[in-house]
């Protein structure tokens, strides 16, 4: 799955094209290093979103096409530093 539409459907960003802008300006890293939004996800990746004032640091534990409300914080979790 596309990391803009991952970031969609986990519920981290809201929007598709506010997740392709974010990864466009270099504001989402995958493992690390600056991921475009068309980059393939898989379980394990560790991303990093640095959008308002809180960060999000967590690991993708699975990859669904479609997540309800509340399925689709279960696609993530949270690595507190």
């Amino acid at each position: 799955m596309r990391l803009d539409k991952y970031l969609k459907v986990s519920r981290i960003i809201k929007r598709r094209t506010v997740a392709n802008e974010a990864c466009d300006a270099g504001r989402v890293l995958i493992n690390g290093k600056p991921a475009r939004a068309s980059y393939d996800v898989k379980v394990g990746d560790i991303l990093e979103v640095a959008l308002g004032a809180h960060p999000i640091k967590a690991e993708i534990v699975s990859i669904n096409e479609y997540a309800k409300k509340d399925e689709a914080g279960l696609m993530y979790k949270v690595i507190a530093d």
